[in-house]
């Protein structure tokens, strides 16, 4: 692994930062990282001990791998600062939704190594969820460089661009449904009388639980679903309240309306 900047230094960019650290894939040192902020620079020098600039191109310059980690409003302004200073064969990445991998090469105006991502907040407590999309000049062993620092917070998959859009819907935007779900389940515990700490606890662990159960066994969700849901039981009665009530029809709702925005981006 080379040197590695991040231009924004926000939650995503420090949950990768975390995890870089964590599995001793680069020292500090190699390390740099802008803010905007003076706060937000001392907070991450204090926690990571990494380098810290308020100027992007000193990042720019320095890094063999440079992560985008700022929002697609500003994207652009960031670019026109650093297109000229970035090195030859660096490989650039984004973390921003909607911005194209056709985006970054016409604002950059030259051929470079693009990645657009997608990853998410539980990379905080390094359990996120990434996807990468690599253009024609990255190969082989730069993918493999990425996907192992991508590794480090959470696990990866690589798709095509043209399901790019998708992406925020099933695993970037996913884990609001997620709390969503834990916070309902719990006021129902409260409701039966359960103590507010414990039903999170409760409603939490089990969808971590399950979440495992599907990702170990390698069964599907349905059929996990029926494991649980005896004849006659209480589980089938909870399945057809929740059927009753569009809980499938609600999530793909849910999920079109978010790809839709995306697309609009």
């Amino acid at each position: 692994m080379k040197t590695i900047g991040f231009i924004g230094a926000g939650k995503m960019a420090q949950a990768m930062i975390s995890g870089i650290l964590h599995t001793d894939l680069l020292s500090p040192e190699n390390i740099i990282a802008s803010a905007f902020t003076e706060k937000t620079l001392m907070t991450i020098k204090q926690k990571y001990q990494i380098r810290i600039t308020k100027i992007n191109q000193e990042v720019a310059k320095f890094a063999d791998i440079l992560i985008l980690a700022v929002n697609p409003n500003v994207h652009t302004k960031v670019i026109n600062e650093i297109k000229g200073l970035v090195k030859p064969d660096s490989i650039i990445i984004t973390i921003a939704a909607g911005v194209t991998l056709e985006d970054l090469n016409k604002a950059f105006g030259r051929k470079l190594k693009f990645i657009r991502t997608m990853p998410n907040t539980p990379s905080l407590v390094g359990e996120g969820m990434s996807v990468l999309c690599p253009n024609e000049n990255v190969d082989s062993e730069d993918l493999e460089q990425v996907v192992q620092l991508f590794n480090s917070f959470g696990k990866t998959e690589c798709l095509t661009e043209s399901l790019m859009d998708a992406v925020p819907a099933i695993s970037g935007s996913s884990p609001a449904y997620v709390y969503m779900f834990i916070e309902a389940m719990a006021d129902g515990g409260v409701q039966q009388g359960i103590p507010r700490s414990q039903a999170y606890r409760l409603a939490a662990q089990a969808v971590l639980g399950a979440a495992q159960m599907v990702l170990e066994t390698g069964k599907h969700p349905g059929q996990l679903k029926d494991d649980v849901c005896t004849p006659g039981g209480v589980t089938i009665e909870a399945v057809a309240s929740l059927e009753k009530n569009q809980f499938r029809g609600a999530v793909l709702s849910a999920m079109k309306e978010c790809t839709d925005k995306i697309k609009k981006l």
